[in-house]
């Protein structure tokens, strides 16, 4: 009987250069999405906590002590522990390392960027990792292009303007699903993305998990996202 994970890791230590000045006083994830009074990281820990998670490891990095003491004086919905790297170690250290203060490293867990704002089911992701006993499953993500696209026809003529539509590929979009065998495939320093994750995709144990149609996406990484973020709250769209 397959049981959906109860622990995540956050990876919350991004400097989010493209959000000053935001950033110049808080880490990337404590960024407020306008109209909230809630920065990502409340978000993804409410998200999280309504899909069965009871344990999250947030990893932090810059102005660590920024976030650590919103945590521990927030109200959150679930049993949070931080920890922050005694050295940069890239995405793939980081991962191994704040995976080592999981409660249950014999079970599966989420990860998840600490600048993804999103909402749909890891329960349904997590079923379907187990039906293909991957040792880790991506979400994909199809996001709209920003730009307005022109559509012509085999002879050259311009047929059609369409603004800002989905790309026509998928996107690894930040959260995962991951089997125990994984934590020992990360690499101690170094980036898994470019190590762990062609490795696993070379032997078929990598799955993609596309996110359901009209599943709310979106990485926060400029300011222009917040303001988009923002908007689409306001109309309900997520």
């Amino acid at each position: 009987m397959h049981t959906p994970p109860t622990q995540a890791v956050v990876l919350a230590g991004g400097q989010g250069s493209r959000l000053r000045p935001y950033t110049d006083d808080r880490p990337k994830p404590m960024v407020e999405i306008p109209g909230t009074g809630t920065p990502i990281i409340g978000h993804q820990l409410s998200w999280l906590a309504a899909e069965g998670v009871t344990d999250a490891v947030v990893s932090c990095g810059h102005l660590a002590e920024v976030l650590q003491h919103w945590l521990e004086t927030a109200a959150l919905p679930l049993r949070v522990t931080t920890v922050v790297e005694p050295e940069p170690l890239g995405r793939g250290g980081g991962l191994k390392y704040a995976a080592a203060r999981l409660p249950h490293p014999d079970e599966p867990w989420y990860a998840t960027n600490g600048d993804i704002w999103t909402r749909f089911s890891l329960r349904e992701m997590a079923a379907f990792h187990a039906e293909r006993d991957a040792t880790a499953t991506l979400a994909l993500a199809r996001p709209r292009i920003p730009w307005g696209a022109v559509e012509t026809d085999t002879f050259g003529h311009i047929t059609d303007f369409v603004e800002s539509p989905p790309s026509p590929y998928l996107i690894n979009a930040g959260v995962y699903v991951l089997s125990p065998a994984f934590t020992g495939l990360l690499p101690e320093v170094g980036d898994h993305e470019r190590t762990t994750f062609p490795r696993l995709a070379r032997e078929r144990r990598l799955a993609g998990f596309p996110l359901p149609q009209g599943a709310y996406w979106r990485a926060i990484d400029t300011a222009k996202d917040l303001a988009e973020a923002a908007a689409e709250l306001a109309a309900h769209r997520f």
